[in-house]
């Protein structure tokens, strides 16, 4: 039966709310299938707001994947904001997508992208309005499977309540493997209802279904353990690894917004994974190991991708893009390829150890010469050892001033408050880096019209990292170590004026602590949050740290956890840890390695170009580095003439 749409209804709504646009659909690359022609149909949702779900890459490579699929659909859903929320239930108007405005309950699966913690309200806000109840136990087979994935999936504990299956890792063959056994169930007729399907998608060892788990806990509050409830489901779920990207040169048809979005240009994903080894880096753990796609593969992609967009810059992504090992080719190849059509090239943000001035000026040349991001995250020596992070700071003052003096005028400094071991006086030494910037740069700039912006974010500690274990500072603490750091730049009269200061305060930071290391008592939290009207968390303007600890107050009243047993407790080494049963490849007894040399200020090389650490995941996921050169050029391209 055709699934009808909901714009009719929608459309008499949509002049009473703000950016109307973002909820209209219709972009350039976007897909519409017949719906009955497909057997097996895809919700895909980013849980934030259009401006930002749009550009995600995760979402719009599997919304690519999915639809090359014969006989599969997948459309989009986004976030609605406050205004248009009440509207829809003012007027009976369900949760839609944005290609068709089919119902999201409608579909066989709504699969929910999480890369911060910070959206799981806004899950529950898309669940209530498309009809599905909130709690899987509650759910039908008639309703959608709920699936989560994203870094936060790594440790989905906290929303087990509220999810029927979650998948780690890299998802593209993933969402296909998933596909195949609902088609198959559903061809079958449904055998064993939703039951069935849920312990068919558990045994492969790949999808974690959280109903099929028994946690125990101890007298104290912690975890006893983890252990299957049914016969054939794996005592521990492995992440997902996709070994040779140039296999998967996705997206190949970037989508266009119609809505001004947080990123305006089109990306190209150049490697995957990081064996930098900071330690506090979630993602540069949960991605290993390090896989370079080819030059001629990002070559091909980004030559399909602007004829197919008309975007006129593009974002060569990675967790440190630099490190590619053909990082100068590919910029020179695509900055001559693309000179007389003023396409501009960019990286999120480059090392300071990784950063070359014949680079910068390829990634300039077509483009605009913006300000250099750098992060160093710590303050001081000590305690960019304690991360990791093996930058000094005579290597951060001779690459800036070999960006000063090649006419960069702006830098940003990107920082870290909180790291484990962290004194007043680390943070504090942030004020006298940034002091040396701006003298050295106008020493060799040879004027005073220099910038250098100081951006400090709190530290919080991660699943699957060797700061799992790591207490979190109190927002207090942080608020004050802060202050102190504002007051020593401000009180700087000779250099103060041209350092800029952006920083934000603990609270959020300690919300988003709770989720990370959380476990499933939490789950009444974040619907007591929703339910006083929790939503956008990630938003400044919608956060409300009052609320999470009034309602974390009320739901673990009379249990022998609280907020601060969660975030500013360490753990010890045999404490079992939510997310022990799912497995990212790294192992525990590594990472515990790592933490003990962190806190003996031991820094540890990257195993791309030392011998192997034995970090587990090469093994364990039967996976190797793939790295270059190739010695190839960016082939078939040519330049234009």
């Amino acid at each position: 039966m055709p699934v009808e749409s909901v714009f009719p209804q929608l459309e008499a709504l949509l002049p009473h709310v703000q950016k109307p646009i973002q909820y209209v659909g219709g972009e350039l690359n976007s897909t519409v299938k017949d719906w009955d022609a497909t057997d097996v149909r895809w919700a895909l949702m980013y849980p934030d707001a259009y401006e930002v779900g749009l550009p995600n890459q995760g979402v719009m490579i599997l919304y690519e994947v999915l639809n090359e699929r014969e006989g599969v659909l997948a459309e989009r859903t986004y976030s609605v904001w406050p205004d248009l929320e009440k509207l829809m239930r003012e007027h009976d108007v369900p949760q839609f997508t944005v290609d068709a405005h089919r119902p999201v309950g409608a579909f066989d699966v709504l699969g929910v992208s999480f890369s911060t913690e910070l959206g799981y309200t806004n899950l529950l806000t898309a669940l209530d309005l498309s009809g599905v109840p909130l709690h899987a136990r509650d759910r039908t087979e008639d309703h959608p499977i709920v699936m989560a994935g994203g870094h936060a999936a790594f440790n989905p504990e906290p929303v087990a309540d509220f999810l029927d299956v979650a998948v780690i890792g890299d998802g593209e063959q993933a969402v296909l493997e998933v596909t195949e056994i609902i088609r198959a169930w559903k061809a079958e007729g449904r055998p064993g209802g939703r039951d069935e399907l849920l312990l068919r998608l558990a045994k492969t060892g790949g999808v974690y279904v959280p109903r099929f788990y028994d946690v125990e806990y101890l007298a104290d509050g912690r975890i006893s353990r983890v252990v299957p409830n049914r016969s054939g489901v794996p005592w521990r779920v492995s992440k997902h690894t996709v070994m040779d990207l140039d296999e998967w040169p996705y997206p190949k048809q970037p989508l266009v917004p119609l809505a001004e979005t947080v990123h305006e240009r089109m990306s190209v994903e150049i490697f995957r994974g990081c064996t930098r080894g900071c330690r506090f880096c979630q993602a540069g753990m949960i991605t290993r190991p390090v896989r370079e796609r080819s030059i001629t593969g990002i070559g091909e992609m980004v030559d399909k991708g602007l004829k197919n967009t008309g975007f006129e810059e593009v974002g060569l992504l990675s967790l440190s893009s630099a490190d590619h090992s053909e990082i100068g080719d590919v910029a020179k190849g695509l900055a001559d390829r693309y000179e007389e059509d003023k396409v501009g090239l960019s990286l999120p943000s480059t090392r300071v150890d990784a950063f070359n001035i014949d680079l910068a000026n390829e990634l300039t040349r077509n483009g605009r010469r913006s300000g250099l991001t750098f992060a160093p995250e710590g303050g001081s020596e000590r305690i960019r050892k304690v991360i990791n992070k093996m930058v000094s700071e005579e290597d951060l003052i001779r690459t800036v001033a070999t960006a000063y003096g090649n006419g960069w005028r702006q830098v940003k400094l990107y920082f870290m408050c909180g790291l484990p071991t962290e004194t007043d006086e680390d943070v504090l030494q942030i004020a006298d880096m940034a002091t040396r910037v701006i003298a050295k740069g106008r020493e060799v700039a040879g004027s005073n019209d220099i910038r250098c912006t100081v951006s400090i974010g709190g530290f919080v500690p991660k699943p699957h990292t060797p700061f799992q274990w790591a207490p979190q500072l109190s927002p207090e603490e942080t608020d004050a170590r802060l202050a102190k750091l504002r007051d020593a730049i401000r009180g700087d009269k000779k250099y103060g004026r041209s350092i800029g200061f952006r920083y934000h305060d603990g609270k959020p930071g300690i919300v988003e602590g709770l989720l990370s290391r959380g476990d499933r008592r939490l789950g009444a939290v974040i619907r007591e949050v929703y339910e006083r009207g929790g939503r956008f968390d990630g938003w400044r303007e919608y956060f409300s740290y009052d609320l999470w600890m009034e309602s974390a107050a009320e739901a673990l009243r009379g249990a022998d956890v609280d907020v601060d047993w969660y975030t500013t407790r360490e753990r010890s080494y045999e404490e079992v840890l939510p997310w022990d049963h799912l497995d990212s490849g790294l192992d525990k007894d590594w990472l515990w390695e790592d933490w003990q040399d962190a806190l003996d200020e031991t820094e540890v090389p990257d195993c791309r170009w030392d011998p192997c650490f034995d970090c587990g995941v090469c093994p364990q996921m039967d996976t190797e580095i793939q790295i270059g050169p190739t010695g190839k050029k960016l082939l078939p391209l040519t330049v234009v003439q």
